[in-house]
């Protein structure tokens, strides 16, 4: 699969240990960068890039990377398709895609080190959404929220 990476000036320090391991699972990074931690690139920024390239097709999932991974997330989250979340174990790093069908995992690069890294990125792409009833009626009801709140800015 296509995964859309991204990083902020911060998350630029995990970039060697998340592309290496998107790549040893044996998928296709869109590299979105950043590669230099000197300037500054703000996460929100990014979480439109990654976003854009899975909702455009371009990429099935993204990876987001911050200094916390909470900013990210927001960010992500704020885009209507795009179920990202912060995770920093390995059981939410899998459990989210399989129940809640997230498409974007947000990390911390002050949070987790690249071997934990590496791992969450390796579970997180070898999760499947089980189609489960209930986890699509709650997929649903999420939908029912973005529709809502697009509702209210008009």
């Amino acid at each position: 699969m296509n995964v859309a990476v991204a990083f902020d000036h911060l998350g630029v320090k995990l970039r060697v240990a998340v592309l290496s391991a998107v790549a040893d699972a044996g998928h296709e990074a869109v590299d979105l960068g950043v590669s230099d931690e000197s300037v500054r690139v703000d996460y929100p920024d990014q979480a439109a890039d990654v976003a854009e390239a899975i909702r455009s097709g371009r990429a099935e999932r993204g990876i987001l990377v911050c200094g916390s991974g909470v900013g990210a997330c927001v960010a992500a989250s704020k885009v209507r398709g795009i179920r990202a979340a912060i995770c920093h174990d390995a059981y939410s790093a899998h459990q989210g895609v399989e129940h809640d069908d997230m498409n974007v995992l947000c990390l911390g690069s002050e949070v987790v080190g690249e071997a934990l890294a590496g791992e969450l990125v390796r579970t997180f792409l070898a999760a499947h959404f089980d189609g489960g009833d209930r986890y699509v009626e709650r997929l649903r009801k999420v939908e029912q929220l973005e529709r809502r709140s697009a509702d209210e800015l008009i």
